[in-house]
């Protein structure tokens, strides 16, 4: 699937957002001293790949990092300006939170954050759950085939087969 981009400023996007408000999550940047530990968290729940990303986005001032905490335990975390400016992403929720409306009010949080620095769209760049995203922010495709900015990354060679 290509490429994603969302509007800040349709109207689509004001109404979701004030649908998704949460009162029993806190969304919030991640601090500098809580690096290590979100990092730790992503890596463990996701990739070595997303906890690159995100150690670029919690080094930036503001932290383009977010996380979402419920009791103070580290349920999900949402990035920008990441892998590039205006992009959204990585994004992920602890396979135990999925489903209660976490992810939602992630991306609405970061996405505002995004149009409070200026800008005036998100790209979703390789995005997993597409339909989500077309049905939650009316992203809409970006008509160019592949993987856009991830196309020619660097992987972690395979190990060689032992003889």
């Amino acid at each position: 699937m290509s490429d994603l981009l969302v509007s800040l400023y349709c109207p689509g996007f004001k109404a979701s957002e004030q649908r998704t408000e949460r009162t029993d999550i806190t969304i919030r940047p991640v601090l500098a001293p809580e690096r290590h530990v979100v990092l730790s968290w992503i890596q463990r729940h996701f990739s070595d790949n997303w906890a690159s990303e995100a150690a670029v986005a919690i080094g930036r001032q503001p932290s383009s990092c977010l996380i979402a905490l419920n009791n103070g335990e580290l349920v999900g975390f949402a990035c920008y300006d990441a892998i590039a400016r205006g992009f959204f992403g990585p994004t992920g929720v602890a396979e135990a939170s999925r489903g209660e409306g976490i992810g939602t009010a992630l991306l609405h949080r970061t996405l505002q954050a995004m149009k409070d620095m200026g800008y005036a769209y998100a790209i979703i760049g390789d995005p997993g759950p597409t339909r989500f995203y077309i049905e939650t922010v009316g992203a809409i495709e970006i008509p160019v085939a592949g993987k856009g900015i991830y196309s020619d990354m660097l992987r972690t060679p395979k190990p060689a087969a032992r003889v």
